[in-house]
């Protein structure tokens, strides 16, 4: 399933992997269910959505210099890819990330997306040093790549439980709407 949004955007959001009730059923990542209730209202909130809800393919959803996609393309068993599925939907993220000549920012969600674009920063942009995932952080992975900002995934797991709330997840929003508004 390819990513979905403004092929000029300047933040790119990457997720997990389409879910089973989601991206998988409507054909759009981050699409009907509760992780993209959660992303598509905090994106509109920070002005990177024309609309707080992402229902179905064709519900009006337009992305403002924000583009969404995903490290795995298939629905995972038990949302946990295998390192083989992992590595075989590399290149259709590597070449988003490629096509996305504007892009100034990275939003990681989760530490498998965090790995996936650290993953691509060390195959083409020379980057060396190694890198934690640890939410709310920004890193900066080489002088030639985006900035990135590491967000637990809005999984219901995660924001049923606490350890991702609306307001932690609008801080991070808000840094880089900070970052890209400079």
């Amino acid at each position: 399933m390819p990513g979905y949004g403004d092929p000029n955007a300047r933040l790119l959001v990457v997720g997990l992997a389409p879910a089973a009730h989601g991206g998988n059923r409507t054909g759009r990542v981050f699409t009907g269910d509760n992780s993209a209730k959660f992303l598509v209202k905090h994106l509109y909130d920070a002005g990177f959505s024309n609309q707080p809800i992402s229902e179905t393919k064709d519900d009006g959803l337009v992305y403002k210099d924000c583009y969404v996609s995903a490290a795995v393309r298939c629905v995972p068993p038990d949302n946990k890819p295998t390192r083989e599925e992992i590595i075989s939907c590399e290149s259709y993220l590597e070449n988003e990330m490629f096509l996305l000549k504007n892009c100034m920012v990275i939003l990681a969600l989760g530490k498998l997306a965090f790995d996936s674009v650290l993953g691509y920063a060390k195959k083409y942009h020379s980057t060396k040093e190694k890198f934690s995932f640890k939410h709310g952080s920004r890193f900066v992975f080489s002088k030639d790549f985006p900035a990135v900002y590491a967000s637990y995934h809005p999984s219901p797991r995660n924001t049923n439980t606490g350890k991702l709330t609306s307001k932690m997840f609008a801080s991070v929003l808000r840094d880089i709407r900070g970052e890209l508004d400079l």
